[in-house]
């Protein structure tokens, strides 16, 4: 959200220039571990032949416009629980509620009756999956690791031309550390579950994914993690949950917070509270809005802003577009 503001309210893309290099070295990473065939992309949610573009473009707006009500996104708001802010426990809870009543509850209904019949059937139209790589090979005729290669050739040199074409963005080597190694965590998440965690059950002696509560590889995402935390704390000793690769990246993100919060001195305790009836409004609205629009379009600016696009799937940028227009939308309504 930040990113999206920087340039809404004061022009600068260097935060906008650090998100594209992250997207850069995650989707370059992502593919190479596709195109050797340590992970299988065509398995993830993101790529699935069935191409859900309504759920996609409105859940990724709600989820834009929810983040700027409340604030910022729910990566953001973890971080903030680890410098000690309480009021993000509050969004957050509000998050994990509305996303578990989108994935199990009322609002999953909703989602399952009204917005993902709305759907493309991709294989109708010779698509094996919603890759971008796939379509360039439908129509070009190459082959399909060609087509992967030179797709990705493509955007990431294109990515890389605008990002480091601003001197000062280019001279600013935190920027560039940070969102580089941003980048290579998607990275490493994607071969963790996808490669590492994917091997055969002693007990079935089927070969599946161990650590996913999607039963499939995945990479850094949020909401729904989030509402998986909150019933792993209220059904505990329900034996068939466990601790997923989601459920450990929400409590990795506010420990690294905690911790870089205690290193650098910055940690208190802020009991800010809301500032006004209108600022509690605000913010649990947004905090829904983000539960919602989060399960709705598979993910939020992380799930599909940084995981989604690395696997260049067609679904994936339509929700990423949802989520900067949704953003842009309510800053200018705001500003107004």
């Amino acid at each position: 959200m930040g990113a999206i503001s920087d340039v809404v309210n004061i022009g600068h893309w260097g935060r906008i220039r650090m998100w594209l290099l992250a997207i850069a070295v995650a989707m370059t990473g992502t593919n190479l571990l596709f195109y050797f065939g340590l992970i299988d992309l065509s398995r993830s949610i993101y790529q699935r032949p069935s191409l859900p573009w309504l759920s996609l473009l409105l859940g990724g707006t709600l989820f834009g416009i929810g983040m700027t009500l409340a604030g910022g996104c729910v990566n953001k708001n973890l971080v903030r629980v680890g410098g000690g802010n309480l009021r993000s426990v509050v969004v957050l809870v509000f998050v994990a509620i509305s996303a578990y009543m989108t994935l199990k509850g009322l609002f999953g209904q909703w989602r399952s009756v009204y917005l993902d019949p709305v759907s493309i059937n991709l294989t109708s139209l010779g698509l094996q999956n919603q890759a971008l790589p796939t379509l360039v090979g439908r129509i070009t005729g190459l082959s399909a690791k060609a087509a992967l290669l030179a797709t990705v050739s493509l955007v990431a040199l294109g990515l890389l031309g605008f990002v480091f074409k601003d001197q000062r963005f280019r001279s600013n080597l935190t920027q560039v550390a940070s969102a580089t190694v941003l980048g290579l965590l998607v990275v490493a998440a994607w071969y963790l579950t996808g490669h590492i965690g994917y091997g055969e059950n002693p007990e079935t002696l089927e070969t599946v994914y161990f650590a996913t509560a999607s039963h499939t590889l995945e990479s850094l995402s949020f909401v729904a993690p989030t509402a998986y935390s909150l019933e792993l704390l209220m059904l505990w000793t329900d034996q068939s949950l466990h601790v997923s690769f989601g459920v450990a990246s929400v409590l990795g993100v506010a420990l690294g917070s905690w911790a870089y919060a205690l290193a650098s001195g910055k940690f208190r305790w802020k009991d800010e509270g809301f500032s006004s009836f209108d600022d509690l409004r605000s913010q649990l609205v947004g905090a829904v809005l983000m539960g919602f629009g989060g399960v709705t379009a598979l993910g939020c600016t992380i799930g599909q802003g940084l995981s989604g696009v690395s696997t260049l799937a067609l679904g994936s940028l339509i929700a990423l577009a949802g989520i900067v227009c949704g953003a842009v939308v309510t800053m200018t309504w705001q500003q107004r």
